[in-house]
């Protein structure tokens, strides 16, 4: 008797779930201000304008994220998310005026500063694994030291809200963007205020340190990017505006290329000297984006928007982009397309019908070459 393999019952069959080039969006109820990525892990965190703070594993597997635990501890608007350097801890600041430090495995609260500054918070920077510091909308900086359980430094030199802040390879200087134009240095080996540059026009909204730490990058609300030498803080290096309204965000990508977010809800990946805006990594469309963030890979930027969504970008490409002096004369307005999903990029539904629009164009222009 001849033995026939039975087939499987094509019901019972699951097929194999798709791998794509970035993990799929993350929706929520309500707009997160703020993300972070986990420092080792395929993890990331995200606060909302409810105060809730969700936590999501994410995966390039078709419907491979997962909500790992929520935590709904603040009463207003969640501004700020970090996870500390060895990924145990997750900070959250809130315009409650609370700092709560969480437990990142099962979201338990482990620290609560209920009544931290006497503003609503705006801005938090972990600096170690003892140290963090703070910003509100006032302009008060403090630094926390978690073995005191209080802040050790407080200082108030800016008289707008603290929109960002960062800090040196050592540990030492502490620079802070305001909305009154200018940036803050503050020695906190020394606990002392060093100085502040001179006001730009617009709020400052960003901070990063570029170049090896040779340079330092920050952005406006007017859509320029001003470069301050390390060491020379007082006065602005160079400065270029970027075709937007706003620069409200942006991340280093690698020490030469950075991200940037704006209210036009386009993320354009920019290289630093040669100031050149490079292209679009992704977009929310119409949507003001409020933070992006890097993950631990370097594969992959988040950005949160206004339209209550986490997109993932494959930023993969940027690592090897290579910007030389010689500018090149623009033949079109149109940002190149940095990623798949980019507006202009293999997976944008409208790519094809602009292509056979701008055909008929390219053969007029070569008509009227040729009668010249």
């Amino acid at each position: 008797m001849t033995l026939y393999p039975t087939k499987a019952d094509p019901e019972q069959e699951e097929p194999e779930p798709r791998l794509r080039d970035t993990p799929e969006d993350i929706s929520f109820e309500a707009a997160a201000n703020t993300i972070a990525f986990h420092p080792s892990q395929d993890i990331l965190a995200a606060g909302d304008v409810d105060g809730d703070v969700y936590v999501y594993s994410y995966s390039c597997l078709e419907g491979g994220n997962r909500e790992l635990w929520s935590s709904g501890h603040h009463l207003k608007s969640c501004r700020e998310v970090s996870f500390s350097h060895d990924g145990h801890k997750l900070f959250t600041v809130s315009k409650d005026k609370s700092i709560h430090i969480l437990n990142v495995e099962e979201g338990r609260l482990v620290t609560r500063f209920s009544k931290a500054h006497s503003s609503a918070l705006n801005s938090l920077l972990v600096i170690d694994e003892h140290l963090f510091a703070t910003g509100d909308d006032g302009g008060m900086l403090k630094v926390w030291d978690l073995r005191k359980g209080t802040a050790i430094m407080e200082m108030r030199q800016h008289e707008e809200y603290i929109s960002s802040m960062a800090i040196d390879e050592n540990k030492k200087l502490l620079l802070t963007t305001s909305g009154d134009g200018t940036m803050g240095v503050f020695n906190i080996k020394r606990r002392r205020f060093e100085l502040l540059s001179e006001p730009q026009s617009g709020d400052l909204t960003s901070v990063a340190l570029m170049k090896r730490g040779k340079k330092v990058v920050c952005g406006s609300s007017e859509g320029t990017i001003y470069l301050f030498n390390w060491n020379g803080f007082g006065a602005t290096s160079d400065r270029f505006a970027v075709k937007a309204e706003s620069i409200d965000c942006m991340v280093p990508v690698t020490e030469n290329v950075l991200c940037t977010g704006s209210i036009d809800g386009v993320i354009r990946a920019v290289n630093i000297l040669p100031n050149r805006v490079i292209g679009s990594v992704g977009q929310h469309l119409g949507e003001p984006i409020e933070q992006l963030a890097k993950s631990h890979t370097g594969q992959l930027l988040a950005s949160c928007g206004h339209d209550q969504k986490v997109k993932f970008w494959d930023i993969s490409s940027l690592c090897s982009v290579v910007v030389d002096d010689y500018r090149k004369r623009k033949k079109s307005g149109q940002l190149k397309a940095l990623s798949s999903k980019a507006l202009g990029g293999r997976e944008d539904f409208f790519a094809d019908l602009r292509e056979e629009a701008e055909a008929p164009k390219k053969e007029e222009e070569s008509d009227s070459d040729d009668s010249d």
